[in-house]
């Protein structure tokens, strides 16, 4: 007597189309077509599609893209961190202090600054799985305590708020060559390099390690997490020190290129990287996100960036039409991941 063998609905396999829809980074990859397609159009200089116009809105992008990875996969673990803009311009200045005023090595106060970055990570992390405050309040707090620090220091030190000269440091031509240099005929930053192998090694990590599995446990549901064995505050700590080490890193790229540094640099970025992460399909309330996504969405803001005014339009609504381009994406995303979810037949 035969059997015939019946195919169990749970293990059902899904179609190639349903399990594309499924990516998180989906909806930012069509963003970044239409977004290109629209600017490339009406673009009135005939630029934009050249080598010289993807090297203007790769520059914007890559410096978003490298915080916005970080930024993203935090965000995946169910936390914020809305330090990381004031940051970037708290260690170019420490930088640019050591140097002037201490005259500092210049690799020696690239070291100290991403130390000190690491701790205030660390101190962000450590509060918020200690003291279950939400992270949004956390991080607040260390902006306006960065950034109060940043303008009064910098002014007590050197009399105004900006500190210059950087580049008569000793061993500077090294630092500029490997974080702040020009590359091909286009002259494309030396941070399209950094940027590229920090979404590859992301990448990697959020798909092909324990780690990203821990990652996406934290956020999806972090006490089932903790009862499966995954070092979930651990994870969070980690990461939190992630981000803050990838805003000096940039802090350093500009330093080196600007041969100087604002007390206000940075502020108000740490809005672009979550919008660049949540563009990219990045979820506010954790558990799914890509670091591909993210960078997608630095790449559609950077291409509006350069795309607005190379088509003429009115430079002063680009806030607005990054706002319009948010909500779109995540009302786009939303929809295409409750179909796939749905889309099996």
């Amino acid at each position: 007597m035969t059997q015939t063998s019946k195919v169990d609905e749970r293990v059902k396999q899904a179609s190639l189309i349903t399990k594309i829809l499924r990516r998180p980074e989906f909806g930012a990859f069509l963003g970044a077509i239409a977004i290109f397609i629209l600017f490339a159009s009406t673009d009135t200089t005939g630029n934009f599609a050249q080598l010289g116009g993807v090297s203007g809105w790769t520059d914007i992008a890559a410096p978003i893209g490298i915080v916005g990875i970080s930024v993203a996969l935090l965000m995946i673990a169910g936390e914020f961190d809305l330090s990381t803009g004031v940051l970037v311009g708290t260690t170019g200045l420490l930088i640019g202090m050591l140097v002037t005023e201490f005259n500092m090595n210049i690799w020696l106060a690239i070291l100290c600054a991403f130390i000190f970055a690491g701790t205030v990570g660390f101190i962000n992390g450590y509060v918020v799985v200690k003291t279950k405050l939400p992270s949004f309040i956390v991080t607040l707090a260390t902006f306006f305590i960065l950034k109060g620090a940043n303008f009064a220091y910098t002014k007590l030190v050197t009399g105004s708020v900006r500190v210059t000269g950087t580049d008569k440091a000793e061993g500077f031509d090294l630092a500029e060559a490997i974080f702040a240099s020009k590359f091909g005929e286009a002259n494309f930053q030396i941070a399209l390099v950094w940027w590229i192998a920090i979404t590859i090694i992301a990448t990697f990590v959020l798909t092909r390690t324990r780690f990203g599995n821990w990652i996406f446990a934290a956020g999806g549901d972090a006490n089932a997490a903790r009862n499966a064995g995954v070092p979930v505050d651990r994870t969070k700590i980690m990461l939190f020190v992630y981000t803050a080490l990838s805003a000096a890193l940039v802090g350093t790229m500009f330093v080196l290129r600007l041969k100087g540094m604002q007390a206000g640099q940075g502020v108000g970025q740490e809005f672009y990287y979550i919008i660049a992460a949540a563009v990219g399909g990045t979820l506010l309330t954790g558990g799914a996100g890509s670091a591909i996504g993210a960078s997608l969405g630095a790449l559609i803001m950077g291409m509006a960036y350069i795309g607005i005014p190379y088509s003429r339009w009115d430079s002063d609504w680009t806030a607005t039409f990054l706002g319009v381009i948010l909500f779109t994406a995540v009302m786009i995303n939303t929809y295409i991941g409750r179909r796939a979810k749905g889309g099996k037949k």
